[in-house]
């Protein structure tokens, strides 16, 4: 059976971004459906990616990890066994997101100013608010063809299109810091020291009948495996676990 890969950000800034990469893939799928009925899904998390850039400085964070992976990707070149071709695609790509996030007026504003996405999103952040009988806008605009209601998602979701990209670009190197290592433990917990670590990936057997879930920060974190139980919600391990762990 296929592990499962769990991940877990030790810092505040990773999990903003690992929480804008989910809501950025459910924003996307949602439209190889028909919008009649996976709308919501869209604009929940349309909804939720603009919050999340509001309230965080999520753009700073990104134009400071483009410019370390640009530094990054300057040192890299100097070893003998680097792909070139790959390397430099890499490093255009950071600069030019770079380049582009740090414009005065990001795209995305644009989003706030539309008045149609304003009103949707006023009665979305109430529960149970976004009925048709609270919303004739989105009852109409559901009703105008397929092709021109995902056209015009496809143009909001452009609009974020370089957070998106810079987001990809940033994540992937991260994940690629280190290798999956096989761990074992014989009580169903383990720690280790976070220093330096951002980020978590834990492959677990698909077939085995638990979860890990994990405590800490970038100091010290633990990892306890736990499975369901009908009782209590869950119950915690006490048997000899074995793992992949990738320290990031």
């Amino acid at each position: 059976m296929t592990a499962i890969l769990y991940e877990h950000p030790l810092n505040e800034r990773i999990r903003n971004y690992l929480k804008i990469e989910q809501l950025f893939v459910q924003a996307t799928d949602s439209l190889q459906y028909p919008l009649s009925t996976s709308h919501s899904v869209f604009f929940n998390a349309l909804f939720a990616i603009l919050d999340t850039l509001e309230r965080n400085d999520i753009r700073g964070d990104l134009i400071k990890d483009l410019e370390k992976l640009e530094q990054n990707l300057v040192l890299w070149s100097q070893a003998p066994e680097v792909d070139k071709q790959v390397l430099e695609s890499n490093l255009k790509t950071a600069v030019a997101l770079s380049s582009k996030i740090k414009t005065p007026t990001p795209q995305w504003l644009q989003l706030k100013a539309d008045k149609f996405l304003t009103g949707l999103k006023q009665r979305f952040a109430i529960q149970g608010g976004s009925s048709h009988f609270d919303l004739p806008q989105l009852q109409y605009w559901l009703h105008q063809t397929d092709t021109n209601i995902k056209a015009q998602c496809q143009h909001w979701l452009a609009l974020l299109a370089q957070i998106s990209a810079a987001l990809s670009l940033i994540l992937k190197f991260m994940r690629q810091r280190a290798e999956f290592k096989a761990i074992a433990t014989d009580s169903g917990f383990y720690q280790d020291s976070g220093e330096g670590l951002v980020l978590l990936r834990i492959k677990v057997a698909g077939d085995l009948a638990c979860y890990p879930t994990v405590s800490g920060n970038r100091f010290r974190y633990s990892i306890r495996f736990v499975s369901p139980c009908q009782e209590t919600g869950r119950k915690y391990v006490k048997e000899a676990m074995n793992f992949q762990l990738a320290q990031c």
